[in-house]
């Protein structure tokens, strides 16, 4: 696998590790704790960790694949060119957005760094769960980027079309 196909599929691959773990870690917890009466003391909160950082990583992802939940209503009544303005000015909103967003949570990981935060169970440092905003709003930014020059260069609108859907 080369390096440009990791890093362009990074999001992917980091999602479908964290959730196989993230599923692991709820069924032996559940195993552990109707079958052996004896349940986990961290199992629970590394599952909620795990679940910050697939929800985070997810939207950058969601991004690249053009899934994320939109009202097509207001866009579908904008005609012809005016359309793709349209299309700027929302990828334009939503990474002001993404921008703010990962600025904020920057600065709340700093001051969780400097209050020594740890979790209740593992005594993990608390920056940890909350770093998961920050860089997946960062890698959102990179990827709207990406969008704003994909719709620069003229590729279509909207989702992008699994090909083994239009096969069948």
């Amino acid at each position: 696998m080369t390096l440009k196909k990791f890093i362009d599929n990074f999001e992917e691959y980091f999602c479908v590790w964290t959730m196989a773990i993230m599923t692991l870690l709820v069924f032996v917890q559940v195993v552990m704790r109707y079958v052996f009466s004896n349940s986990l003391s961290w199992s629970e909160e590394m599952a909620r960790f795990i679940f910050l950082w697939l929800s985070w990583i997810g939207a950058s992802y969601a991004v690249k694949e053009r899934s994320h939940f939109r009202v097509e209503m207001f866009a579908n009544m904008v005609p012809g060119a005016a359309r793709r303005y349209f299309e700027y000015f929302v990828l334009l909103i939503w990474f002001v957005f993404s921008f703010i967003l990962a600025c904020i949570g920057t600065e709340l990981v700093i001051f969780i760094a400097e209050t020594g935060q740890r979790s209740a169970a593992m005594e993990l440092p608390m920056i940890w769960p909350y770093a998961s905003v920050p860089v997946g709003c960062l890698l959102m930014c990179i990827r709207l980027v990406i969008e704003v020059y994909k719709l620069w260069k003229g590729e279509p609108l909207g989702p992008i079309k699994n090909t083994a859907e239009e096969v069948h």
